[in-house]
């Protein structure tokens, strides 16, 4: 029913990181390319950072796809909380290492036998890509690890690219001198921003398109202004009150969302109260709002 209201296919506004909805914003634009060229270049480390909600595990899904079909092998790892031996673990099983089956194998062994696998890939032509989401989770110890791994390298390029992506916390266990060699190996690094305010209305009615819909404006103009006081652009917290904005204009059998639906849904959602405009000054905007809206959809 909800979606033969709305003329969808799919929800339009799913938190789940879908490559099907990517956005080419500026910012994540900006990074997609920085991270492709660096890669193709032969750098060891990349670094990409961004608030919560700004992004990054669907730009990482994006660069997996990207880097795999310009002939990379890639082992994405979204959860690096790991001590250094279960981390090589995870890579050699990523990249089809054969282990010994002893329970005794040691760190040393683990690493020789992983860059044994690594050189054989090599070999045959393809690079090597390891992505880490989440990477501000990383023990110091386990990116240390990684680091040795980058070690690979001919006359002329790295053999190996570790990209990681991370909350701005990461930068603060950057600094930590003893892992002070990797961050003097970062060659490229990118900050994922917010949706821009011209961005806003492309990037709602862009996931709309992909979910199905075809028919009129959805969101009236004072809908929209809702979304980007309350969310401040941020995508995750977009989809979020633009979901809540549609369910409460479907309560009411409306088939357009309005000023009222998205204050009614901001105004629901404990996530958005930290983005609250003030009472008076909310009324009064309502106010004038409303107007507009009116205007726009003459």
């Amino acid at each position: 029913m909800y979606f033969e209201h709305f003329g969808l296919t799919e929800y339009p506004f799913s938190i789940t990181p879908d490559t099907g909805f990517f956005f080419s914003s500026k910012s994540s634009e900006e990074a997609l390319s920085t991270l492709l060229i660096a890669a193709r270049t032969g750098e060891g480390f990349i670094k990409i950072t961004g608030e919560v909600g700004t992004g990054k595990t669907l730009l990482c899904r994006k660069l997996v796809a990207s880097l795999i079909a310009a002939d990379f092998q890639v082992a994405y790892i979204p959860n690096p909380y790991l001590e250094p031996r279960a981390l090589l673990k995870e890579l050699a099983s990523e990249f089809g290492a054969v282990l010994d089956a002893s329970a005794g194998i040691d760190q040393h062994d683990l690493l020789k036998q992983l860059t044994h696998r690594l050189m054989e890939i090599i070999r045959s032509g393809k690079r090597i890509a390891i992505i880490l989401d989440e990477a501000q989770a990383m023990p110091l110890e386990t990116l240390e690890s990684l680091r040795l791994l980058t070690n690979l390298e001919t006359e002329k390029r790295k053999l190996l690219q570790v990209i990681i992506f991370g909350q701005p916390e990461l930068e603060d266990k950057l600094n930590q001198p003893s892992i002070r060699q990797l961050k003097q190996r970062i060659a490229f690094d990118y900050h994922l921003s917010p949706l821009k305010r011209s961005e806003l209305e492309y990037y709602v009615h862009h996931r709309l398109m992909v979910a199905g819909h075809q028919g009129p404006r959805l969101f009236t103009k004072p809908a929209l202004w809702v979304l980007h006081q309350r969310t401040q652009r941020v995508p995750r917290l977009v989809n979020i009150l633009a979901h809540k904005s549609m369910l409460a204009a479907y309560g009411k059998g409306h088939r357009q969302v309005t000023f009222w639906d998205a204050l009614a849904a901001a105004n629901d959602t404990a996530s958005m109260r930290s983005h609250r405009a003030r009472p008076a000054l909310l009324a009064s905007a309502a106010i004038a709002l409303v107007g507009i809206g009116w205007i726009y959809l003459k």
